[in-house]
């Protein structure tokens, strides 16, 4: 996955020092209730697109603009789902990171699924019996997001 260039500048002052950052998740269902996920390029697994909120972007245009870039598709915001902490994170390079994720409901309203060769391999819409495997975490979220209502969900 490409860099932001906020985040190579500020490399360049802390070395692979931990980071904090605000990552933005988009949970997107269509008509029919299946789920967009990628295939990311970085690491070969499927997922819920998203990516890295930049400095001065709202939450949920930062998802609606890595749902287009990783997919081709576009969405609208329903409702947040989720707010997490992740767990420390370090890439191969020795960068470390921790991540609190924003995730969103989303609902298609235009496009066509697009590979976009920096960040997916594949993507698709996927129904509940045809999900490739996947991180426990993407699973949750996107159960999260298939509740009708209810307030966001924060680790205690």
């Amino acid at each position: 996955m490409p860099v932001p260039d906020f985040v190579t500048q500020l490399r360049a002052h802390v070395g692979h020092s931990l980071l904090p950052l605000v990552g933005v998740t988009g949970v997107v269902l269509d008509d029919d209730g299946r789920v967009l996920l990628h295939q990311r390029s970085d690491d070969g697994r499927w997922a819920t697109p998203g990516g890295i909120l930049e400095p001065g972007e709202q939450p949920a245009r930062a998802v609606v603009r890595e749902v287009w870039e990783e997919t081709g598709v576009r969405v609208e915001v329903e409702r947040l789902v989720a707010v997490l902490g992740q767990e420390p994170h370090t890439y191969p390079n020795g960068d470390r990171v921790q991540f609190l994720d924003l995730a969103f409901r989303c609902r298609s309203v235009g496009g066509r699924l697009t590979v976009d060769d920096d960040e997916s391999l594949d993507v698709g819409w996927f129904a509940d019996h045809e999900m490739p495997p996947m991180a426990e975490r993407v699973l949750e979220r996107v159960r999260w997001a298939r509740l009708d209502e209810g307030a966001p969900h924060f680790e205690r």
